[in-house]
C-alpha cells in the first residue's frame, strides 16, 4: 500500500532550559546548563543533591487549582506543553475532525511522587487505610495521555508507550506509523517526567549512574567527557503535532519538517549496561535508515542517546562509526542532555524537538562541559564541543536507549513538497 507522509506542524517543550519551545532553543544554542541544586526536596543527605528542575513553574498558572491538585506532576507538565503545541499547530476540536485526531504520550516511570506521597503517608498512620481517591489515577503514567485528549477533546488512538527513556522516541514511531497507514489524521506525540523526589534520586543513587559532581552542577553532565561519572537527573515534557501531509497541506498548516523513518531494536544483553559494541544502537540506526529509504550520507546531524555514563557514551560511539563508516568524520554530533540533563522517558521527545529545530534554523547545538578527551572515543569526529554549530541540516538522527535494551531512532528531516 500507498504510506502517507508525516509532516510536524505543532511543537511543545518544557524543559528545564525554558518553559516554551524559544525558551528551550535559545538555552540550547547558548550552551545553558539546567542543573542546580535540587529544591523540590531536602536533598542534604543524599549522595546527588542536584539536578536539572523546571525552572519558574508553577502549574497553577496554567491549570485550574482544583483540577492541579487531582493529576501527577508529570501530568501537569503534560497538560501545559500540550497547549504550546496545539496552538502553534493552529488546531482544536472545532477546526479539525476530533475522531481523527489522537494522543500517543508517554513516561518512563509516570506518578511516582504521587506513589511516594501516599505510601508514604500510610506508612506514618496506625495501619488503617486512608488513599488519595485519586491515587491510582494519579499514579498510572497513560493518565497523562488520557488528561490531554480530554484537555483538548481529540478522540482518536490514545494511549501510553513504556519502553524506560526510550519512550517518547517509541510514542513518535507509533504515530509516525499511524498516521503514514491512514489510521488517524493527526497525532499528539510526546512524553513528560517528573521523578525529582526522594525515591526517584535515591532510586538512581543506589543504581550509581547518577553524577555526584555536587560543588559543581552545572559542570556534571559530561558526555564523552574522560571524567563522566553518571547522568544528571531532568524533568519536563516535549510534544510533536505530527500529521500527514495531504491532510496539513489542505488546512494550510505550516509545515515544520517531515518525518522520515524510524525504528526500534532490543539489546538483549543486560537491564541496564548497554551491549559493549553497542549492536543494538548500530542496528537500529540502520533499522531507521532503511525505514526512511536513506543512506548514512543523507544524515548531516546525530543527537545522541549520550547520559554521560562511562559505558554508555563509548558504545553509542562505536555503533556510529560502524553504520556510517567514513561518513560519520563528516556529521556533527552532539549530547543535548550536558544542558538539559536526562529527562527519562521525556528525554527522546525533548531532543528530538532540538532535531526539528536544528533541521529547520540550519544550526546544531553543542555539547557542552568538555575538559578532557577521553581516549576511547575517536578524537576526529565531530561532537560539536562547547559552541552551536552553523550548517545545513538536511536530515537529523535521534537515538534514545532505555533501561531493559530497548532502543529507538527517528529521522526528521527538511520538508520539500
Amino acid at each position: 500500500m500507498d504510506l502517507k507522509r508525516v509532516v510536524v506542524t505543532g511543537i511543545g517543550a518544557l524543559t528545564p532550559l525554558g518553559n516554551s519551545v524559544p525558551d528551550y532553543w535559545h538555552g540550547l544554542i547558548n550552551g545553558v546548563s539546567g542543573a542546580n541544586p535540587i529544591t523540590l526536596f531536602d536533598a542534604s543527605k543524599f549522595k546527588t543533591r542536584f539536578a536539572c528542575e523546571l525552572k519558574n513553574f508553577e502549574p497553577t498558572d496554567f491549570l485550574d487549582k482544583k483540577e492541579a491538585r487531582k493529576i501527577d506532576r508529570f501530568t501537569q507538565t503534560a497538560l501545559v506543553c500540550s497547549d504550546e503545541a496545539v496552538k502553534s499547530a493552529g488546531i482544536s476540536k472545532n477546526t479539525v475532525n476530533p475522531d481523527r485526531v489522537g494522543v500517543i504520550f508517554s513516561s518512563g516511570i509516570g506518578g511516582l511522587i504521587t506513589f511516594q506521597q501516599e505510601v508514604t503517608e500510610f506508612a506514618k498512620g496506625d495501619g488503617t487505610p486512608r488513599f488519595n481517591p485519586f491515587f491510582i489515577p494519579k499514579m498510572i503514567l497513560d493518565i497523562a495521555a488520557g488528561q490531554i485528549s480530554m484537555r483538548h477533546g481529540f478522540r482518536g488512538p490514545n494511549y501510553a508507550v513504556v519502553s524506560a527513556c526510550a519512550s517518547s522516541t517509541h510514542a513518535i514511531m507509533d504515530a509516525f506509523n499511524l498516521i503514514r497507514l491512514g489510521k488517524a489524521d493527526i497525532i499528539l506525540a510526546g512524553g513528560s517526567e517528573s521523578v525529582i523526589k526522594e525515591a526517584g534520586v535515591g532510586g538512581f543513587n543506589a543504581m550509581k549512574a547518577l553524577s555526584e559532581r555536587n560543588n559543581e552542577p552545572q559542570t556534571a553532565s559530561r558526555p564523552f567527557d574522560k571524567d563522566r561519572d553518571g547522568f544528571v537527573i531532568g524533568e519536563g515534557a516535549g510534544m510533536l503535532v505530527m500529521e500527514s501531509l495531504e491532510h496539513a497541506i489542505a488546512r494550510g498548516a505550516n509545515i515544520v519538517c517531515e518525518i522520515a523513518g524510524a525504528g526500534a531494536t532490543a539489546d538483549a544483553h543486560h537491564i541496564t549496561a548497554p551491549h559493549p559494541e553497542g549492536l543494538g544502537a548500530k542496528n537500529v540506526m540502520f533499522a531507521t535508515l532503511d525505514d526512511a529509504g536513506m543512506k548514512p550520507e543523507d544524515i548531516d546531524y546525530i543527537n545522541v542517546h549520550g547520559t554521560s555514563t562511562p559505558l554508555g557514551d563509548i558504545s553509542e560511539v562505536k555503533a556510529i562509526q560502524a553504520v556510517f563508516g567514513e561518513h560519520a568524520y563528516n556529521l556533527n554530533i552532539s549530547s543535548t542532555k550536558s544542558m538539559t540533563g536526562h529527562l527519562l522517558g521525556a528525554a527522546g521527545v525533548i531532543e528530538a524537538i532540538a532535531c526539528v529545530l536544528a533541521v529547520k534554523n540550519d544550526i546544531v547545538p553543542p555539547t557542552i562541559n568538555h575538559f578532557t578527551d577521553d581516549e576511547g572515543l575517536d578524537p576526529k569526529l565531530n561532537f560539536t564541543f562547547w559552541k552551536a554549530q552553523k550548517r545545513t541540516v538536511r536530515a537529523a538522527l535521534s537515538n534514545t536507549f532505555g533501561f531493559g535494551g530497548h532502543n529507538a531512532s527517528v529521522i526528521i528531516k527538511k520538508y520539500s513538497a
